[in-house]
């Protein structure tokens, strides 16, 4: 054998012993109190968890998003980069922009958690570069997208 093949096959045998590690956590049991968060929301236990591929199958364990507010949140802010836009969990992360006529950039991170059209399911997050903004700015721009939420909702109904 050469030395390269060598290497290649201790290589792979690495792979192997690693990945066959994988599957000793997969009884695993959590603490249900370890996996509380504040937002009431819980880890599923390791037995309903599915593969990866369960997100292209529709999955039962994705967030149902309202369309109507994903879109009005991606058209208010349209002035800031998105970043990243997560539609299995309804997550749209933002990067720094200045709104028109503005001098303050921000950005923004929207959660959307549910398929209802309400102020339940939307939560958006502002930071300035000098920090989180104020309740009230926030507020402001959960109401802007809301409204501009509805309307879209009104024009599809009259189609």
């Amino acid at each position: 054998m050469t030395h390269s093949r060598i290497k290649l096959a201790a290589a792979a045998a690495a792979a192997l012993a690693i990945l066959g590690g994988c599957s000793a956590f997969q009884n695993a049991k959590l603490d249900p109190d370890a996996t509380r968060v504040k937002s009431g929301r819980e880890a599923r236990p390791s037995a309903e968890q599915g593969s990866i591929l369960d997100a292209f199958r529709g999955a039962k364990d994705t967030t149902k998003v309202n369309r109507f507010l994903w879109t009005a949140s991606l058209q208010v802010l349209d002035f800031l980069p998105v970043e990243a836009a997560d539609p299995f969990t309804g997550v749209i992360s933002t990067g720094y922009g200045t709104p028109p006529g503005g001098g303050q950039a921000y950005r923004a991170t929207i959660l959307i958690s549910d398929p209802a059209l309400d102020a339940r399911s939307l939560n958006v997050a502002l930071q300035s570069r000098r920090g989180p903004v104020d309740a009230a700015t926030e507020r402001a721009v959960e109401d802007a997208i809301l409204n501009r939420a509805r309307q879209l909702r009104i024009q599809a109904a009259r189609f």
